[in-house]
Parts: structure tokens; C-alpha cells; sequence
């Protein structure tokens, strides 16, 4: 039955001029192939390559696959959810030729990401693209539009298995050293498919190394950090490195997280700032921010989502293991990051830290401004701001200031997914259901793996 968000999709759809002329445009600047690409429940990105000759094909028609990749494990084995419990039934990969890009390092190749629809063409509800697109069509009705960005650390590894920079300190120049020539081909790279760097620097952990990019809309911002980081990757290996980007990839060192920085507009301004609130938050703006709080325990298996996530997401890591804001406060889950007095009209924004790389982007953006909307809509209220360590306060001080720490492990933010009708109501149940068995599969597969097997299994399958 096609829904009125189907309806939506089909209206967007491209005309047949549209497409002929964007793949003309592509042919001339030597595309051969394209890859097209999405993230599916386990957080994995999976591609589909064509030729070039078949692009126009399909943008109209879709590519083929399988419905029970909206059941696959992280580790390629395939679970099963209601209406994906058998080996029937394929799906049709259409490629957004808007977000087509030309690699850099890849001659002949371009990059997309796509739709996911059935053989009527009509969208399929475990599409999670479609689900971040149909959020930010949710807040542009009540008037609201959101500007996002994730903030990518990765580790470096070089030929040896060795952390690049092994025994340098964090964020410290001569860390830099080894990779200058590394960072000044990949800024061209990323500026050239579209993404403007902000910073790029050496992190605090072995070999690890953090790059941040300027914010966009938030479907564009997901399919942003898709390219960003098969583009770490590829000019990476060039240089004799190999970047990951789960949780943990040394056993005892700091973890990489991909916190997501975010604002929200109405009128051209940031709600973030400028306001009577706390903190100078705008009445709205603290409605959306109160609810991405309050509904942060329910979010939580889409925000870490493996079992490796929980040995990052604990308490003194800086990785948001609380649920409290704070201004400036990096222990906080999110951060008010209000910037220099002088663009902080611009640049306000809240930074959700409880993130790391094995997440899907589009579930992930979606969620968050579906708790945000509900934030607005129910006129939630924030707590006080928390500028501490909240592990340093006593268990009767965290109780009275309403905060909690996070889920311990992947079984209790499965647990409290389980519990949450704003996430089933926010996904639609089919998503919701098969991101539901595709975790219970991942807890099942990896709860009891002895910790270093696990690291190792794991440390390269996101990207």
C-alpha cells in the first residue's frame, strides 16, 4: 500500500532529462563506474558497482538486492525480522544522482548513495535514508530546519599493524609530522567531492587522529561522512596506512568516537543562541535540546551500536556517558558549544558525544531530530547544567540532578529500545523491528566473545 511519505518519494523523483543529463555530465569527466552505496542496520556500509553505461537504467529502475540485507549482522551472517524471514523478495537500489560525486584517487570511478525502494517503486520502509529524510520534512512543516555535522576520529595503522606515531604525545606536533603530507592530499581530496575540512589534528590515543568538517543539512551531512570516510581510507592506503573507525581498535587505548554536532533554525536563526534561556538558548531551543535528553536512554542502540561500543562509552572518557548538558563540558552527553561571541550567532550548536563509527548516519540523524520535534511539541524543560565530571558526584547527587548513566553494555540499550514506543513510533515498525533483531543478532554473536577476539574481529569492518 503506498503511504503519503511514498507519495512524497515519488514526486521527488528524477525526470528523464534530469538523469540523462546529469550521467552525460558524469561520462564527460571520465566516469566508468560507479559505486552506490548504504549503511545498513549493523552500521556496515554495502556498495553495488555498475558501469557508467547503466547509470540512466538505474536511476529509472533501481539495481537489484535482496531484502534480507535489512537483517544482516555485523559480521555478514543474516538474521531474520517479521516480513524478512525468508530468502524471497529484492529490493531496487536507486542511486541519488544529486549527491553523485567523482572520487579523488579513484580514476573512472564515481560515488552515490541510494534510495532503497520495492520492485512498484514505491519506497521501502526499511530505507534508512528515507526515514532521515522524512524527519527533516517532519521539522520543515512545523518550520524548523536542522544544520549537522559528525566529527570523524579514526586510528592510523601502518604497514607493521603499528599505530602511526606510536608513543607521541596527543595532540602533539611532532604527532603531526608523520602524516603533513598525508592531511594536505586528503583536504584536496575532500575539498574537491564537495566537503570543506575544519580541522584536522592528532588525538589523544595511539595513532588516532581526529578531522572535523563543516555542518550541512542533515541528509547531506549523513551522506558526508559516508564519503569522508572511504576517502580516509583511500588516500590512507596510498601513503602505506590503513584508517579504522570502530569503538576500540587497541585493546587498553582510548576509543574513537563520530559525535554529531547540530543546530536548529527557524527564520534564518539559530535557536541555539541569542535567547532569554539558559545559557542563552532560545525558548525552542531549549524544548528540542530538553528532548534529545530525555529520550537519549531510549536512543542509545542507535547511537552506540555494537557490543565494542560499551568499552568506549564509559564514565572519565570524554565519551558522554551521562545524561546531562553542560556548557562547554566535555563529560557531558551534550555539549553546549556556544563559540566565540563574534559568530555565535552562526555557529552555536550542541554536540552529542554518546556517538561513535558504528552507527548508520541516517538513523542517527533521524532520531535526533524526531527527539528534538518531540522536545518542541511536548515543551520540554532542561535540568541544570551539570560542569562537572558527573562521575564525581554521589550517586544521591546524580539522582536528585535527574542524571544516569547510559547503558553499560549493548544487552541494556537493546533492553531499553525494547521499552521505547518514541523510537517504534519514530522508525514505523518495519525498521524498528529488523534494527531490533539485527542488535539482539549482534548481542548474540559477540556478548560472550573474549575482548581481544572481538577487537580484532570488528576493528576494520567500519568505514
Amino acid at each position: 500500500m503506498k503511504t503519503k511519505a511514498n507519495k512524497r518519494m515519488e514526486m521527488k523523483k528524477m525526470d528523464s532529462q534530469t538523469i540523462d543529463k546529469i550521467v552525460d555530465g558524469l561520462k564527460e569527466n571520465g566516469a566508468k563506474l560507479a559505486a552506490c552505496s548504504f549503511v545498513d542496520s549493523a552500521g556496515i556500509s554495502r556498495v553495488k558497482t555498475i558501469p557508467i553505461s547503466k547509470l540512466v537504467s538505474a536511476a529509472k529502475n533501481g539495481i537489484g538486492i535482496s531484502y534480507t540485507f535489512a537483517v544482516f549482522g555485523v559480521n555478514d551472517h543474516i538474521t531474520t525480522a517479521p516480513g524478512f524471514d525468508t530468502p524471497s523478495g529484492d529490493m531496487r537500489l536507486i542511486p541519488d544522482l544529486n549527491a553523485a560525486v567523482s572520487l579523488y584517487g579513484a580514476p573512472g570511478w564515481i560515488w552515490a548513495p541510494v534510495w532503497q525502494y520495492d520492485q512498484e517503486l514505491n519506497i521501502m520502509p526499511v530505507c534508512q535514508r528515507h526515514f532521515a529524510q522524512r524527519m527533516i520534512e517532519v521539522a520543515s512543516k512545523k518550520g524548523i530546519s536542522f544544520q549537522m555535522t559528525f566529527e570523524v576520529e579514526f586510528t592510523l595503522l601502518d604497514e607493521s599493524d603499528q599505530p602511526v606515531g606510536m608513543g607521541l604525545p596527543g595532540y602533539g606536533i611532532v604527532k603531526l609530522i608523520p602524516i603533513e603530507t598525508f592531511l594536505v592530499e586528503l583536504t584536496e581530496a575532500l575539498e574537491s567531492q564537495g566537503i570543506s575540512p575544519a580541522q584536522l589534528h592528532p588525538e589523544y590515543s595511539a595513532g588516532q587522529y581526529e578531522i572535523s568538517v563543516d555542518p550541512r543539512d542533515p541528509l547531506v551531512a549523513a551522506d558526508q561522512l559516508l564519503l569522508l570516510r572511504q576517502t580516509i581510507c583511500r588516500i590512507a592506503q596510498k601513503y602505506g596506512f590503513r584508517a579504522a573507525f570502530a569503538p576500540v581498535v587497541i585493546p587498553g587505548e582510548v576509543g574513537n568516537g563520530t559525535h554529531l554536532h547540530f543546530s536548529a533554525w527557524s527564520e534564518g536563526k539559530n535557536l541555539f543562541t541569542g535567547g532569554d534561556g539558559p545559557q542563552e538558548l532560545t525558548t525552542e531551543g531549549e524544548h528540542m535540546a530538553a528532548g534529545v535528553l530525555e529520550r537519549l536512554s531510549e536512543m542509545t542502540s542507535l547511537l552506540a551500536t555494537s557490543v565494542l561500543s560499551y568499552e568506549r562509552l564509559q564514565p572519565s572518557n570524554w565519551a558522554g556517558a551521562y545524561t546531562c548538558w553542560g556548557w562547554e563540558n566535555r563529560e557531558a552527553a551534550l555539549r553546549l558549544c556556544k563559540g566565540t561571541k563574534t559568530i555565535r550567532s552562526k555557529t552555536a550548536n550542541f554536540e552529542l558525544k554518546s556517538i561513535d563509527g558504528t552507527i548508520n548516519p541516517y538513523l542517527v540523524v533521524g532520531i535526533l531530530i524526531a527527539a528534538a520535534m518531540d522536545g518542541l511539541e511536548r515543551k520540554a524543560i532542561l535540568p541544570e547544567p551539570i560542569q562537572v565530571n558527573p562521575a564525581d558526584l554521589s550517586e544521591d547527587e546524580r539522582n536528585q540532578k535527574s542524571v544516569q548513566q547510559l547503558s553499560a553494555n549493548l544487552k541494556e540499550a537493546i533492553d531499553q529500545l525494547e521499552k521505547s514506543t518514541f523510537v517504534k513510533r519514530a522508525l514505523g515498525n518495519s525498521l524498528y523491528e529488523c534494527y531490533l533483531a539485527v542488535k539482539k543478532f549482534d548481542w548474540e554473536c559477540y556478548g560472550s566473545m573474549e575482548f581481544e577476539k572481538m577487537v580484532e574481529d570488528l576493528r576494520w569492518r567500519y568505514a
